[in-house]
């Protein structure tokens, strides 16, 4: 069976059957209904996803939290569509590995574990550090405005691989599993995609990145037209998940929908950071759509074209901050605001508990 296949991941929606008690828990706390805003709606999807099957008393957690970061190299950055070379998505594992990046800075903050993925950088890094996963696909993709990005070997082994790190993160103890990214070029690979599979313009979804000049955002542009315009010939209107991660993908892309789909597998709670991870929640819900129940979006990302994706999945971002960094830095900001409403979901006092008559 292709892993491309829904009935590969045993992903089961989310179960509904406790909602009116759900409902209740978070109504008779002591506040006006809805006072919480989003937060009251974070307690009930973490309350749905963690309490299958379970009745009457009911408690939600978040304490064990993970953001796992998978970097790849991309072949189109070689034709400038960066402020950066190639070469720093390597000198940025080595600066999440000695702690020296906003990632490193956020999850400690935050009590979250953080995981480095090598999915396929150019040079290897070399290191024994315990959250370092070596789980390289090749070195770096191909140029996709002028050859498929990757094999259809390659594909498959990168979606495996990822679910392997979701797994191995959920053996650790994690329920709540984030994602972050990192390659030099992959805003013009997330951008290829999501023109691919939803048919809006290169114009639309090719956006600015880490701020490059006017020039480089013409270029960038013409180069995802010019990767759209032989897909498009090649495939004639056949837009699965699977020719356009092979055709446009980069490898982290890939194993970041693989690890969600073996989150949603496990029935944890996935939380979406950015643009290029927000494509990889998109491509993930077009391989098996139960897989959305368990997401959660982090932030609402100053790429251009992240609104329009975010409506495309039907989500509201819980923070509002401008950034555009990626790492899964919007992730580790938001985590804590799931610890906020599992707090009030298990302690808050209710009206009955408190002596509150209204």
């Amino acid at each position: 069976m292709s892993v491309f296949s829904p009935s590969f991941w045993s992903i089961s929606p989310v179960n509904q059957t406790n909602s009116d008690l759900i409902n209740h828990i978070v109504d008779n706390k002591t506040k006006p209904p809805g006072a919480l805003g989003k937060l009251e709606q974070v307690a009930k999807q973490l309350a749905h996803i963690q309490s299958q099957g379970a009745s009457n008393e009911l408690s939600i957690t978040a304490d064990k939290a993970a953001i796992a970061v998978f970097a790849a190299d991309h072949g189109v950055a070689k034709q400038g569509v960066s402020i950066a070379p190639p070469e720093v998505t390597q000198q940025m594992v080595l600066n999440f590995l000695a702690g020296g990046a906003a990632i490193n800075c956020f999850t400690k903050t935050n009590d979250i574990s953080l995981y480095v993925v090598d999915a396929g950088i150019l040079s290897p890094v070399m290191s024994d550090a315990a959250n370092y996963l070596e789980q390289s696909i090749g070195a770096g993709t191909a140029d996709f405005s002028v050859e498929p990005a990757m094999t259809p070997e390659q594909c498959e082994q990168a979606l495996l691989a990822g679910a392997d790190v979701a797994e191995n993160i959920i053996r650790a103890g994690n329920q709540v599993i984030g994602f972050g990214e990192m390659g030099i070029g992959n805003t013009s690979s997330a951008s290829a995609i999501l023109s691919a599979i939803t048919g809006i313009s290169s114009e639309e979804t090719v956006g600015l990145g880490t701020g490059i000049s006017h020039e480089q955002l013409l270029l960038k542009r013409a180069l995802v037209q010019k990767g759209l315009e032989r897909f498009s010939t090649k495939y004639k209107g056949h837009n699965t998940p699977e020719n356009v991660l092979r055709e446009l993908g980069g490898f982290e892309i890939c194993q970041i929908v693989g690890a969600m789909l073996s989150c949603a597998q496990a029935g944890k709670t996935i939380v979406v950071d950015g643009f290029i991870v927000s494509v990889a929640a998109l491509v993930a819900t077009k391989i098996n759509p139960q897989v959305r129940d368990y997401m959660m979006f982090a932030h609402g990302s100053a790429e251009k074209a992240h609104r329009k994706l975010l409506t495309m999945l039907d989500a509201t971002p819980l923070l509002e901050l401008d950034m555009r960094l990626g790492e899964g830095t919007g992730a580790a900001l938001a985590i804590p605001l799931l610890r906020a409403a599992v707090s009030f979901f298990n302690d808050m006092a209710t009206f009955e508990s408190a002596n509150v008559v209204i």
